[in-house]
């Protein structure tokens, strides 16, 4: 039996603090496993506008099953990503369970976000945090930063303004007119946009400053410069991934210019930061075993539970 986890029923089984658990241990073994994850995407017909992403296999250590995730990416579309995450059992390849896509990959994406933040920026009890695209994955990086650290104050920006207010709304902040002014009056920056061109430079900043950037998900998108990202501590989740499509690709930079990975800092193998004044940046693309990470979460909660729809696909 296969069981169809919707939106509804993954907002049901998930919560932020056994989410951003269940991805920190898989931060930390994740590099053991043997068989190395894929991201696929391929650009559509031009009377389609947008791309779509195959993310596979989802694996990690302990857990007897893989996901495949197949996305559409619609810029125009809301919400504007959109799939499917397989989970299969690693036994027989039964599939357990079709999982929806975009509240899986908001939460995996936001909250791993989120753990990267609080383990790279400055400890602080008075920090701003300045957020730069007020959406979804936005949200579960708030949320999940809140849970690890105390946030002072937050600023928000957005183009779409409306939904910039919004988001100041919920989470008790302030909307300012444009990401350097986000940036000025902020101590970590949040960034989560569909960019293709920098939104901030290394003149734009200060010393101390940390800022998460998860736009930078594929070729050609791009939210911080070249000199940003070469003068600060850089962290990312895949070299080869970032160097290819992610952060380091659309700055023009190698693999060798990520100090670290967030795996290499959870297990102790880099120092992170060091000093009050280091700038620091965490790039990271997104791994198919974050996908598996949320996905056995969910389908075993729902499944206890009795949520989700079952049905049998080979009836």
């Amino acid at each position: 039996m296969t069981r169809i986890l919707t939106r509804s029923d993954l907002l049901a089984v998930l919560d932020p603090v056994s989410c951003a658990a269940a991805l920190r241990e898989g931060f930390l073994g994740a590099d053991s496993v043997s068989v190395a994850g894929l991201r696929i995407r391929t650009d559509l017909p031009s009377a389609f506008p947008g791309t779509a992403t195959a993310l596979l296999p989802g694996l990690l250590p302990g857990i007897d099953a893989y996901t495949v995730k197949v996305n559409a990416k619609f810029p125009g579309a809301r919400p504007a990503l959109r799939g499917v995450i397989c989970l299969h059992s690693g036994h027989d390849g039964e599939l357990l369970a079709l999982l929806d896509s975009a509240t899986v990959t908001a939460w995996r994406t936001g909250l791993a976000a989120a753990l990267g933040t609080h383990l790279l920026a400055a400890p602080s009890d008075d920090a701003v945090v300045g957020v730069v695209g007020a959406g979804a994955q936005a949200e579960l990086m708030v949320r999940g930063l809140r849970g690890l650290r105390p946030v002072a104050g937050l600023v928000v920006y957005d183009t779409d303004q409306d939904r910039a207010a919004s988001f100041a709304s919920a989470h008790g902040g302030r909307v300012l007119a444009s990401p350097r002014d986000v940036a000025a009056a902020s101590d970590i920056v949040l960034l989560a946009t569909w960019s293709r061109t920098p939104l901030l430079t290394l003149a734009d900043t200060r010393p101390g400053q940390h800022f998460t950037t998860i736009g930078a998900d594929e070729p050609g998108k791009q939210e911080l410069s070249a000199d940003l990202l070469a003068s600060s501590l850089l962290v990312v989740d895949d070299r080869e991934l970032a160097a290819s499509m992610g952060a380091l690709a659309a700055a023009g930079l190698p693999a060798t210019a990520a100090d670290a990975t967030l795996g290499e800092i959870l297990r102790a193998e880099h120092p992170g930061r060091t000093s009050a004044e280091v700038r620091s940046v965490h790039a990271p693309v997104g791994l198919p075993w974050q996908d598996l990470a949320l996905s056995w979460l969910a389908y075993r909660r729902a499944r206890e539970s009795g949520l989700g729809t079952e049905i049998n696909l080979l009836s």
